[in-house]
């Protein structure tokens, strides 16, 4: 645990150095506003993320008004708040060959990612076939929460073959998407990412990504949390989730246990990060108005990373996490729109 909270970037000016490598979902966001009523009215659960296939995302997309459309994808979205820090990140995903496979390749290397090896994967017109990019329908409620309906395309298909392990050893850490545990392939693939990160003595971050994510893989997430993972990113109801707490408290008094670093978000109230030497609240980011939740938590993720291997204390992670997470709930969309180190030289935190 010590060696966690203090892991600074000695080698942060040595060529193909990378602070994070993450492993995930490629997909490109399509946004727009709607109704709880709505909602409730496609059968979805407001807050969760929900996997459909491609006549099911027709449906739900001809529902929605007005859109909105951007790279997204969880762990890409916390490598682009990382590189926009002025971090070295690296991102390992699969697109197809069409339209929505460029546009994700351009912004997120427009955004200074660097992208593994990758061959984008041929469309096909087959019916049924899985062959597209993949893309997250996002529904933000009045009140600015979002409700995910996840058309997965080729990116159901990543598995061990589709890693660049050169990446991925050049990373200090390599952060993990919980969401990818939903398919055998990519569980395989994050199997031997672990490895590649430990032969290479990085660490390996693991994000929960949704509490119906937790309910479907508990088992193993536990297991995982016994010499594969080093940092754990939750919030408060999967992290509860996981560990069948009676209560937060229990559940932070869990990861204690565990010794890992546990960075969990409570939304308004701030986050808790774990340490060797006790849990440590921290406030939140004071938000005039929240827009629109989607990327809170991965750009918590990249602040919290940024800072993790820069050397900073845990607790400076977290405030720089809850200071990205503030930047991105106050807009629509889950990518940074304002200068975060701007943000972050102007409350103190560089």
């Amino acid at each position: 645990m010590s060696d966690i909270a203090t892991t600074g970037s000695e080698n942060a000016h040595e060529d193909g150095h990378l602070d994070v490598v993450a492993v995930g979902n490629a997909l490109v966001d399509v946004l727009a506003r709607t109704t709880d009523a709505e909602i409730s009215r496609l059968g979805l659960i407001k807050g969760s993320m929900a996997l459909i296939d491609l006549a099911q995302s027709k449906t739900v997309y001809g529902t929605m008004g007005a859109t909105v459309e951007e790279s997204g994808g969880s762990a890409a979205n916390t490598t682009a708040g990382l590189a926009a820090l002025g971090g070295r990140a690296g991102y390992i995903g699969k697109v197809a060959d069409d339209q929505l496979g460029a546009v994700f390749l351009h912004d997120i290397s427009a955004m200074g990612v660097e992208m593994g090896r990758i061959t984008p994967v041929a469309p096909s017109d087959e019916p049924g076939a899985e062959r597209a990019t993949g893309h997250c329908l996002i529904l933000v409620s009045e009140d600015g929460e979002r409700t995910m309906a996840t058309h997965l395309g080729v990116a159901e298909t990543l598995g061990p073959d589709d890693l660049d392990e050169d990446l991925l050893a050049r990373g200090e850490v390599v952060y993990l998407e919980g969401y990818l545990w939903d398919q055998a392939p990519a569980q395989a693939a994050l199997r031997r990412a672990i490895e590649v990160a430990h032969g290479a003595d990085a660490l390996v971050a693991l994000t929960l990504s949704d509490p119906f994510c937790v309910t479907r893989h508990r088992r193993e997430f536990l297991d995982l949390l016994h010499g594969d993972v080093d940092i754990l990113f939750a919030n408060e109801e999967e992290v509860t989730l996981l560990f069948d707490a009676p209560s937060f408290d229990g559940a932070v008094a869990a990861i204690e246990e565990t010794g890992l670093l546990g960075a969990l978000t409570r939304g308004s109230a701030g986050s808790v990060v774990v340490t060797a030497s006790g849990p440590v609240a921290v406030p939140a980011e004071p938000v005039e108005h929240v827009v629109d939740t989607t990327g809170a938590g991965d750009l918590y993720a990249a602040g919290f990373l940024f800072g993790l291997t820069q050397g900073y204390d845990p607790e400076r992670c977290a405030r720089l996490g809850g200071l990205c997470a503030s930047e991105v709930i106050s807009h629509f969309g889950a990518r940074p729109q304002a200068d975060l180190k701007k943000l972050v030289s102007a409350a103190g935190l560089d």
